[in-house]
């Protein structure tokens, strides 16, 4: 039984941007062991409670949840181990800079395969919304609805 892997995955954090305010976006490449990459063209992967975080200088996200590869043997992967973004030093930085200041966080926003078959990971510079803010969202979604419906 054989699987088609696709490259036109597209995997989106939709509740992060219902949970935060997204400032700023970068793509960062992942680096993955084993049978991840193969998880990953299968589409298995979860966002939503993924978080990323400075470690000596270096960046890293975790509860980035990929789905052990069912053909997996021993050598199969851990589903929510860590893993390691990859960003130019000077990005990283800057990003370490702004995180160290009150209020802001880096967050999983989106996920894909580009052109040459690697996998990225889309992560965004975020402030947490307050109750008032997710109102104003909700209100928002709700009036495009409604201007999308009479359009029609």
């Amino acid at each position: 039984m054989s699987k088609r892997f696709t490259n036109d995955i597209n995997i989106r954090n939709k509740r992060a941007g219902f949970e935060f305010e997204l400032l700023d976006k970068y793509i960062a490449g992942l680096v993955l062991k084993g049978t991840e990459i193969k998880s990953i063209k299968e589409g298995k992967v979860n966002l939503q409670d993924g978080y990323c975080y400075f470690n000596n200088g270096e960046l890293f996200v975790k509860a980035l949840n990929i789905t052990p590869y069912a053909q997996g043997t021993h050598y199969n992967h851990e589903a929510g181990r860590e893993r390691k973004l990859l960003l130019k030093r000077q990005e990283l930085r800057k990003l370490e800079a702004k995180v160290s200041e009150k209020g802001l966080t880096l967050v999983p926003v989106r996920l894909f395969i580009n052109d040459r078959g690697f996998a990225k990971l889309e992560i965004a510079l975020a402030r947490g919304k307050k109750v008032h803010d997710k109102r104003d969202s909700i209100k928002e979604r709700d009036i495009k609805r409604e201007l999308s419906r009479v359009k029609f």
